[in-house]
């Protein structure tokens, strides 16, 4: 099945960019331009992995790990981080502090991203078995009611 990626960034150059070269690796691409839309988006149909800026308007990169990082729905989605913010923050307390798979820093190569995309989704895949999602249990295993777990987020869309 395709992977889907998504992707946040409020600067429309690097979004594009980005989409681009994974689209074109094959992945299923999906966009927002700040941390709310992201996580309407992550909401709506649970992505593989997510990629995000740092700096963006109404909701910032770390209040978007932090809310990933607090559902047991989201929890286990690998996250990568950009930031223009590279001098100021370190990548091992930054990657610890919220559980990053990779803070990348801008300007980065589309190439480099790809990379990074394909190791944090084979990291995921066998870190799960090849099942997918790491750490995502069954719907009955998680600490919800029947009435949560029937309005979590799908895990994949079909077409």
């Amino acid at each position: 099945m395709t992977k889907q990626i998504l992707l946040c960034d409020d600067e429309i150059a690097i979004l594009r960019a980005a989409e681009f070269k994974l689209k074109g690796a094959g992945l299923k691409v999906r966009c927002a331009s700040n941390g709310e839309d992201a996580w309407r988006e992550i909401e709506r149909c649970l992505p593989d992995l997510v990629v995000t800026d740092l700096q963006m308007p109404l909701l910032d990169g770390f209040g978007l790990c932090r809310r990933i990082r607090g559902s047991p729905l989201t929890r286990h989605l690998p996250i990568i981080m950009l930031t223009a913010k590279g001098f100021e923050l370190s990548p091992a307390e930054s990657t610890e502090k919220y559980g990053l798979f990779k803070l990348m820093v801008k300007p980065f190569s589309p190439r480099e991203l790809l990379r990074t995309v394909e190791q944090g989704l084979q990291q995921t895949d066998s870190d799960a078995g090849g099942r997918g999602h790491a750490s995502l249990a069954p719907v009955s295993e998680h600490p919800l009611s029947a009435e949560d777990a029937a309005s979590a987020p799908p895990r994949r869309r079909r077409l």
